[in-house]
């Protein structure tokens, strides 16, 4: 699997999750999170792998320490993943090394 293709089945089990919570009062917040999660996993899977945005994840350590491994962006990233609520795809992936500590 490529880097991109890594990061965008990420980025989708997240919407997942978003789309299936169920909370009372959320007034939509749950599926407008989910939306902007696939539209950066769309995003993320028409990356090349030579991409900066990419090189740039790979630096911070979320493809491991050999570059090869599966998209893992550590309890920080996740976080911010998680907590995604809107915005162009490119700025998560932008926002992503600015949280992050490189993986052992």
């Amino acid at each position: 699997m490529s880097r991109s293709e890594s990061l965008a089945a990420y980025l989708r089990s997240h919407a997942r999750r978003r789309l299936d919570r169920v909370e009372s009062n959320d007034e939509g917040r749950n599926a407008r999170s989910a939306l902007a999660l696939l539209d950066a996993a769309s995003y993320a899977a028409s990356l090349p792998d030579d991409d900066p945005l990419l090189c740039g994840l790979e630096k911070s350590g979320c493809f491991g320490p050999h570059g090869c491994d599966d998209f893992d962006p550590g309890e920080k990233g996740d976080r911010l993943i998680r907590m995604w609520a809107g915005g162009e795809p490119h700025e998560l992936l932008l926002a992503l090394p600015g949280v992050l500590a490189p993986h052992p």
